[in-house]
């Protein structure tokens, strides 16, 4: 038979190419989930909904915040302390997370420049401007230079 109009251009008929699911959720995460990637490796707590309280390593964390423990304390609500080598914890049963502080040093941090941080940038600028004038006879102008400024302008 005859070849269809869109035989003779290759690739025309396939589907428009798409980010798998992953891709796609990498620029959908916002920053609470970026610091939590970040905190793999370190020592974190994780409190559930149903009071349980878990301490131990953060050997892997999904977007969805499901965590992978080792090394793990488990306190029961009743104070009952019980030790763990792996745990899993499903990121919907999770209240919430604490991380270390040294991950407020991590370098999407430096990345974001909020109007707060803009403006307070601004106002450092006008005070180190306003402490520079304060020493000059005349506001606006450079400290007095010469023999005159030696002597004490007579």
């Amino acid at each position: 038979g005859t070849p269809s109009p869109s035989a003779s251009k290759p690739y025309s008929s396939a589907p428009p190419r798409r980010a798998s699911p992953a891709q796609k959720s990498m620029s959908n995460i916002g920053i609470p989930i970026k610091v939590l990637h970040d905190a793999e490796g370190h020592t974190v707590t994780v409190e559930l909904k149903n009071g349980e309280v878990y301490r131990g390593k953060l050997d892997e964390a999904e977007d969805n915040m499901n965590v992978h423990l080792s090394n793990c304390t488990k306190t029961m609500k009743d104070g009952q302390v019980e030790m763990l080598s792996n745990v899993f914890l499903r990121g919907s049963h999770v209240r919430f997370m604490v991380l270390p502080d040294i991950l407020k040093n991590a370098p999407f941090f430096k990345k974001i420049d909020t109007k707060a941080n803009k403006a307070s940038k601004a106002g450092k600028a006008k005070q180190a401007a306003t402490q520079r004038a304060a020493g000059r006879p005349t506001p606006g102008m450079p400290p007095p230079k010469g023999r005159a400024a030696r002597d004490g302008a007579r």
